[in-house]
């Protein structure tokens, strides 16, 4: 069997730095991303894999299957990269023979034989012994509660049952990220990511919409209080939120406006003690079983404010089904409304993440009170600023939420392998399967330690800049996880009789929300390392 050499993959894994380094160097002197998308793009790509390559550099020291897969990933990370370069290297300013050097390396360790010997070998997490109670309490409640019923949620696009929203609270699902002066479960510590995203992967090994994303909901919210509420707000809702007496959803995207957060059109006008609110918002995931939404509006009417004219409000509604809502108000709701506004809620259908329902959601002169503006006075202004402190975590969660996805195609394939015939051999003893599940594995773990490593980061108040190169890697890695499950299962892959489809399309989502993949790399990741590289 092939051994791991570290000291030869650190040194391969160095070369591929010089070279995201080199084209960093030059994309910075041509001083405009937008007219060099693709290089930016790739170039954003690249560097989280040699990110992600460093944290399994630290995995492989842990022991000799570990090394084994990090000399893997590595070798797997520096042909990806090789691609990207052939026939472009003046663009990405490299010598052709730039990555020579790890040509040995990378035929030793992209062996077929070395790739299949990984099969059935995820290894180990090596969390400590309290995050391994944590995984071992969320697989258990995945276990027994939500893979039961999450087939049947996706086929006919159901609501979460309540027995699994206040399962998840008893065990304080909803609390991780609440300080535990509130109620919740947040001592400010390193590991309370941690722990956020362990427990994230285990709910959506088990589905990613009816337990992966369930507690990101509230978490957005609560970070959102944590940032710009003032004393009295956090003790209204925070307690509530940990408790689930109170769910919110998030109401930023709107029909015009995603990632483009600063051009946000709907309005909130100050009138009879509070702000009515008027415009569209879309992609407000569970927003009818919501009974508060999150939402970014424009209180300064000046169009050139951009975000520094949005505000961030809680706005109450009534609870609904998951197959649209309209609501009216009345004098005296909420505190005092004047009457006659109006929400109505449309469901859009997916072809995946069933389960949370998202929404376009119409507000027509909806009143909220004075004292739900975060932060009141102080908050005018600084919505965006609370919003994204909500968010800031969005994109680690979804890289746990991506693991945890890929976690359970990777079982159910090797589980198919071993049980499916043909041509007289289960298809688990053919090269090909096995070098598809030894990939598998070892870009799971990848992904896995690399989101470790930037929990502990954001921890330490730090890891902005990963946090975003750990979504783009993990969860492009997942739709060829995804993918190669379902089709180790052949032609059942595609009924939906079997998860893997499941798996499948609910992945493909995880690149599109909490910042789309080419807005990530081109405004996030690239921006940031050209600025750095500038400065």
């Amino acid at each position: 069997m092939t051994s791991a050499d570290l000291s030869q993959a650190k040194a391969v894994i160095d070369l591929a730095q010089e070279v995201v380094d080199a084209a960093t160097t030059r994309l910075a002197a041509t001083g405009s991303i937008d007219d060099n998308q693709v290089l930016a793009y790739d170039l954003a790509h690249a560097a989280a894999t040699v990110h992600t390559g460093r944290a399994m550099l630290t995995y492989g020291e842990r022991g000799d299957t570990e090394g084994l897969m990090a000399c893997v990933y590595i070798a797997d990370a520096v042909a990806e990269l090789a691609g990207k370069l052939y026939g472009r290297e003046g663009e990405w300013g490299v010598a052709p023979e730039a990555l020579d050097d790890a040509r040995s390396f990378v035929a030793t360790y992209r062996d077929p034989e070395v790739l299949a010997s990984l099969a059935f070998t995820p290894g180990s997490r090596h969390l400590d012994d309290d995050y391994e109670m944590v995984q071992d309490t969320f697989r258990r409640f995945a276990e027994d509660k939500i893979r039961p019923v999450a087939e049947h949620i996706h086929r006919h696009n159901e609501d979460i049952p309540e027995d699994i929203i206040s399962g998840l609270a008893e065990m304080g699902g909803f609390g991780l990220s609440v300080p535990e002066e509130y109620g919740g479960f947040s001592s400010g510590g390193e590991g309370e990511y941690l722990a956020m995203i362990v427990a994230t992967e285990e709910l959506a090994r088990g589905s990613l919409c009816v337990g992966g994303s369930l507690i990101t909901r509230p978490e957005i919210l609560t970070r959102a209080l944590v940032a710009g509420g003032t004393d009295e707000q956090r003790s209204e809702w925070l307690p509530k939120l940990a408790t689930t007496e109170v769910m919110g959803a998030v109401a930023v995207t709107e029909p015009d406006y995603g990632s483009d957060v600063a051009g946000v059109k709907v309005t909130a006008t100050e009138a009879d003690g509070g702000w009515v609110i008027n415009g569209v918002k879309t992609w407000c995931t569970f927003g009818a079983r919501a009974n508060v939404l999150l939402l970014l509006a424009r209180t300064d009417t000046d169009r050139n404010a951009g975000h520094r004219g949005l505000s961030l409000f809680l706005v109450p509604k009534p609870i609904a089904d998951g197959h649209g809502f309209e609501f009216a108000q009345s004098a005296g709701d909420s505190g005092g409304a004047p009457g006659g506004g109006k929400m109505e809620g449309r469901p859009i259908d997916t072809i995946g993440y069933r389960g949370m329902h998202s929404y376009e959601i119409a507000l027509d002169n909806w009143w909220v009170p004075a004292d739900n503006l975060i932060g009141l006075e102080d908050g005018l202004g600084k919505g965006f600023y609370y919003q994204m402190a909500g968010f800031e975590n969005g994109r680690l969660q979804t890289a746990a939420r991506a693991v945890g996805v890929m976690q359970a195609a990777y079982e159910d394939a090797c589980e198919y392998a071993k049980d499916r015939v043909v041509f007289g051999r289960p298809i688990a003893e053919y090269q090909l399967t096995l070098a598809k599940l030894g990939r598998m594995a070892t870009l799971i773990q990848a992904a896995r330690q690399f989101s470790y490593q930037v929990a502990t980061l954001m921890g330490r108040g730090e890891g902005q800049l990963e946090a975003s190169m750990v979504k783009a890697y993990v969860c492009k890695a997942a739709e060829w996880v995804t993918r190669e499950a379902m089709q180790i299962h052949g032609g059942f892959g595609y009924a939906e009789e079997y998860a893997v489809s499941r798996y499948f399309v609910d992945a493909r989502v995880l690149s599109i929300f909490e910042g789309a993949d080419e807005t990530l790399c081109l405004k996030v990741i690239a921006r940031k390392m050209l600025a750095d590289a500038k400065s």
